[in-house]
Parts: structure tokens; C-alpha cells; sequence
């Protein structure tokens, strides 16, 4: 199936940018998230910010855009530099620890921080990012949604896929049709075994409603048009503007596509698709995977 390929003006434009929607208040992981954002929550030794952070780096991305609240100050104290900290571990010479501390945020890449005034949605956070996105396609992750690529990265998939295609692209995956209900669900046509083109999106229908079992999860690449779309989009389901509804209306005028990514996704907005993603990275740690096993082993077999 031939794909029309987005430009802008004539020109073949990469993803560079990528937004980081942070402004929910994580309420289903109270009373822990009552003064830390639920992004900050550690996956053994790194919070869940970080692991999205370095997904999207994998993916070449260099400009990276958190759209937080008033409480997430927590978050950009994370990729900013600690000075203190970093003085006395050199001091003490813990080379290892600052080299981990230095790492978080590599050279060459960038934070920008826009404020989501009111919690009116997805599809609102990504709206106010769009004094720093301008006229660019751009990358959309959810840290709730936390993927391990194997080895890979989710993203990195995903913009290979947008280079080749030049239009909007949404990482899906099957769910559970009873599962239906907490999703954007698509209803697509194959073009191959991980490619679809997205023929009708709607969200959260209940199972008897949905037009199929694939599911949008916490992964996008947009062009600039969703904005002007976002901002004509009224308050759809939860009286949210819907990121989903500004899909829809996009797919009357670009093409654009579902890839199921290589990969295996963790709810972590979710607690007990928390701890799977705690025991399952811990298992693969290379400090405390043999150690972490045995206990287990010990515990519980």
C-alpha cells in the first residue's frame, strides 16, 4: 500500500523532539506520590522519567520537553546539574558514582520545561508544548508506559519507521478485549507484520463498542498539524481535550500508521504493573540479577 509521505515545505524533515506529558497527579499511587511526582518512582535504581528520557535519546532525539505542574519540581532537579553532590563524591573519589550522576543528562542534549496550567487532558499537555515544538514533527512518551526494547528502543523503532514514512506514527499493541475501555483503539489495515494504516481511532470504547483489540499505548510521532487540530478539539471523554479526538480529525487529511514495536510494555501507571517492571528489571540488573534470583529461588519456589 503507498503511503503519501508528510513534508514540510518540500523538505524532508527528522524527530528531534520529543514531549514528556508530567502533569498528572498519580493519584492511584497516594500516599507515595503525595510529594514526589509518580515519575520519579525508582524501577530499581532509576526512576521511570529517566528510563523514558534515555528511550528517546537512543532514538537520536536531543531536545527534550516536560510539560509538568507546579508540584513537579522534582523532575527537573533530576536532569539539571547537582553541583553539591557532585563536589563531594569527586572529593571523596567516587569517580564511578559522579561518572553515573554526570550521565544522566549526556552532552549534546537538552531540557525545556512548559507548564500545564489546568489538568484538562492529553491532548491539552500536548498543546502546551507548542511554542517549542514550532513547525517540526515530534515525539510523544508516556513514562507510565515503560517498554524494554530488548536491548533496543521502542522510539528508536519508530522513527525508523518515520523517516521511511514521513507521517504520523502510533505505537500499538493487542490487549485483552475486556481491556478495551482504558484505551484509544484502532481499528487498521495490515501492511505488514508490525505496519498498519489507521483507518478510525476512538477512545475508550467499551469492548462491545471497540473496533478491534489494538490499542494506542504511550507511544507517538506527530507532525505539526495536531496542533491546529488540539485547538478547534472540544472537551471529549472525562471532559478532557483528547489527544485521541485530535487523531481522529487528523486522519481525514494525513495518513497515518500503527507499528507494533518490538518490545514489552510495563503499566507502571498501574502498581502492579509497578512491581512486575521492578522484578523483571531487577532480574536483568548487572549488579544484583544472580543475587536477586536466588532470593526468589529461596523465597518462593
Amino acid at each position: 500500500m503507498s503511503i503519501p509521505q508528510f513534508t514540510t515545505q518540500g523538505v524532508y524533515v527528522n524527530v528531534s523532539k520529543a514531549v514528556f506529558p508530567v502533569a498528572g497527579m498519580g493519584t492511584r499511587f497516594l500516599p507515595a506520590t503525595k510529594a514526589n511526582p509518580k515519575e520519579m518512582l525508582p524501577i530499581v535504581d532509576k526512576p521511570l522519567i529517566q528510563y523514558a528520557v534515555e528511550e528517546a535519546i537512543a532514538a537520536g532525539i536531543t531536545e527534550m520537553i516536560f510539560v509538568t505542574s507546579s508540584a513537579k519540581r522534582a523532575i527537573e532537579d533530576h536532569f539539571d546539574k547537582n553541583y553539591e553532590l557532585e563536589a563531594e563524591l569527586e572529593k571523596k573519589g567516587k569517580s564511578e558514582l559522579l561518572e553515573l550522576v554526570r550521565s544522566v543528562l549526556p552532552a549534546g542534549v537538552s531540557c525545556a520545561y512548559v507548564r500545564q496550567p489546568e489538568a484538562l487532558g492529553l491532548g491539552h499537555a500536548v498543546l502546551c508544548a507548542k511554542p517549542l515544538i514550532k513547525d517540526e514533527p515530534f515525539a510523544v512518551i508516556l513514562a507510565d508506559d515503560l517498554i524494554d526494547g530488548y536491548g533496543g528502543s521502542a522510539m528508536a523503532q519508530m522513527v525508523e519507521m518515520y523517516t521511511a514514512h514521513q507521517c504520523s506514527l502510533l505505537g500499538v499493541e493487542e490487549v485483552a478485549a475486556e481491556d478495551t475501555d482504558k484505551y484509544g483503539i484502532v481499528k487498521a489495515v495490515p501492511m505488514d507484520e508490525r505496519l498498519s494504516r489507521v483507518e478510525r481511532i476512538v477512545e475508550k470504547p467499551k469492548p462491545a463498542e471497540a473496533p478491534s483489540t489494538l490499542a494506542v499505548v504511550g507511544r507517538y510521532i506527530l507532525t505539526p498539524r495536531i496542533f491546529e487540530l488540539l485547538e478547534t478539539t472540544g472537551r471529549g471523554a472525562g471532559g478532557e481535550i483528547q489527544l485521541t479526538d485530535a487523531i481522529a480529525a487528523l486522519l481525514r487529511e494525513e495518513p497515518v500508521l500503527g507499528y507494533r514495536f518490538s518490545g514489552r510494555r510495563y503499566d507502571c501507571g498501574s502498581k502492579l504493573g509497578y512491581l512486575e517492571a521492578t522484578v523483571e528489571f531487577a532480574l536483568k540488573h548487572p549488579e544484583l540479577s544472580d543475587e536477586f534470583r536466588s532470593y526468589l529461588k529461596r523465597n518462593f519456589c
